[in-house]
């Protein structure tokens, strides 16, 4: 791994962790009684975005150094599965049962789904 390829992860990571921060504030003040909305907006906003860069990277040529930049840095930063894990788990330890499944089938169904459509949307104007 070049220097350049660890500055374009940090620079993406940097970036990605602030927007997360920002969005999960901004969902979470507006569904302030929903399950973790912050969490599951930023995961299905990161899902949508990586599907169709992917797609995209697979019929243009892209720098290394950008795909670092995006894919682990901006997005793997801007999305929160640990933080979903641990919120999930905390929903189910205080006995909230319906929120937690809840929780749990809108990130796994919904950023797999979010992908797909980012994906296919871009394969299609490709």
């Amino acid at each position: 791994m070049t220097l350049l390829t660890i500055f374009s992860i940090g620079i993406g990571g940097f970036i990605g962790a602030v927007l997360r921060s920002w969005l999960n504030g901004v969902a979470s003040e507006q569904f302030p009684n929903f399950i973790a909305i912050g969490t599951l907006s930023v995961n299905l906003l990161g899902s949508l975005i990586l599907g169709a860069f992917i797609a995209y990277s697979m019929h243009v040529s892209v720098d290394v150094h950008i795909k670092s930049f995006i894919s682990t840095g901006l997005l793997g930063a801007l999305t929160t599965y640990s933080t979903f894990a641990v919120e999930s788990f905390l929903l189910l330890e205080g006995g909230s049962y319906a929120l937690a499944l809840s929780n749990i089938l809108l990130n796994v169904i919904g950023t797999i789904t979010f992908a797909a459509i980012g994906f296919k949307s871009v394969k299609m104007l490709i």
